[in-house]
Parts: structure tokens; C-alpha cells; sequence
């Protein structure tokens, strides 16, 4: 492409992550159905013939840019959640990072992205496979923090930790839907609370809510 010439493979790179955001930025302000290849373009200074060029379909587009958006948000989980001494207040951390917008900025953005990415995997096989591949690395997560917290004696051990990855994924796949909708009755604090609690009833470990964040009864 005549936009890319001379630049080279880390120019290649460096203008792909930027198509990336913007189609990130896009997608969660006007949703997938509204975004065009010419909106991406535009917010990203590029051409359209540009964004095709790298990513073919507008479907490929929302795939990779929320592919993106997750490896990056499992980058700063990583690092956030190895400086947490114990299995809890890891579990805790990745929670708060899912619920939280003042645990992670981006986490309501992130959620209608999903919102968008279930749609599409309801009609287009291709997406749904991808789909599917988050979901198994969101549970093989939540698996390896259970499976940990067994093995230093923090949680139960006859805790089927694979169940366990299950139900909190989808338990925080449902109440996201209401988080992302802006549900008055289901604020982020609300479902940060009522994930942590039942994580702790399940796994038998204590847990107290932080000080601001206990919900108010509606």
C-alpha cells in the first residue's frame, strides 16, 4: 500500500494498532451495526482502501479489535493481580477489574463491545469461533486462580474449580449485560458484591466488602 511505503514492518505495525483503537473507539460509541470501514478510517487518519487492506471485512475488524482490547486487558490483569499476595484479593482484582470503572477505565466500553460481539456470533459462524475462544481463556483464568488458591489451602479443595470458572463467567457475562444497559438496579458496586460473595460462599473464603463500595438497597 502506497500509505505504508517505506515505513517497514514496525510502521505496519504501529498504523494496524492504531486502526485497532479506533475502531475500539467506534464500535463502543455508535455500536457494531452503526460502525462503517469509513467511520474506522476517518477516526484513525487513514484511508478505507487502508483498513481493508489489513483487515478485510468489517466482521474480521470487530474480531481483531476486540482481540486487541482483551489481550490488553489481560496484560495489565497479570501484572496487577502478580503484586496480590493472596488468592482472594487476586480473585477479588479480577473481579473489580471487570465490574469496576474505577478499577479499570475501560471495563463499560469493553462490555458493549461483547454486547456486539454475542450479537454478531448469534448469525456468523466465523465470529462465534472466536467468541468462543475468549470464553475459554476468561474461564481457564478464573480456573488457574481457583486451582491456586487450592493448592496454598486459601480455598476449598473439593471445589470443582472448572465448575467454579463456569459459573462466575456467566454469572459476570449477565449482570455485564446490565452494567453495559446502565440498569438502576444493577450498578457496578452492586455487581461487584454480589460476585464477590458468592465467590466467597463457594470457595469458603472471607470477604468484606471495601469501604464505598457496599450498594445501596433500592
Amino acid at each position: 500500500m502506497k500509505e505504508d511505503a517505506g515505513g517497514g514492518a514496525g510502521t505496519a505495525g504501529l498504523r494496524r494498532e492504531q486502526m485497532l483503537r479506533a475502531a475500539l473507539s467506534v464500535i463502543a460509541e455508535r455500536g457494531y451495526p452503526e460502525t462503517r470501514i469509513t467511520d474506522v478510517a476517518g477516526r484513525a487518519g487513514a484511508s478505507p482502501a487502508l483498513v481493508i487492506y489489513y483487515f478485510k471485512t468489517r466482521d474480521q475488524l470487530l474480531t481483531e479489535a476486540i482481540r486487541y482490547s482483551e489481550d490488553s486487558w489481560y496484560a495489565e490483569g497479570t501484572r496487577r493481580i502478580a503484586a496480590i499476595p493472596g488468592a482472594g484479593g487476586r480473585l477479588a482484582e479480577l473481579v473489580a477489574m471487570t465490574c469496576l470503572p474505577e478499577a479499570h477505565a475501560g471495563a463499560r466500553d469493553s462490555w458493549l463491545l461483547w454486547l456486539d460481539l454475542w450479537a454478531q456470533s448469534a448469525r456468523h459462524p466465523e465470529v462465534a469461533a472466536v467468541r468462543q475462544k475468549f470464553d475459554e481463556r476468561w474461564r481457564a483464568t478464573i480456573r488457574a486462580l481457583v486451582l491456586a488458591g487450592q493448592e496454598t489451602g486459601e480455598f476449598r479443595a473439593e471445589v470443582d474449580a472448572a465448575g467454579f470458572a463456569v459459573l462466575v463467567s456467566a454469572l459476570l457475562d449477565g449482570l455485564a449485560v446490565q452494567i453495559a444497559l446502565d440498569d438502576p438496579e444493577v450498578t457496578p458496586a452492586r455487581a461487584f458484591c454480589l460476585t464477590m460473595r458468592f465467590a466467597a460462599s463457594e470457595l469458603g473464603f472471607s470477604w468484606t466488602p471495601p469501604a464505598g463500595s457496599r450498594p445501596a438497597r433500592r
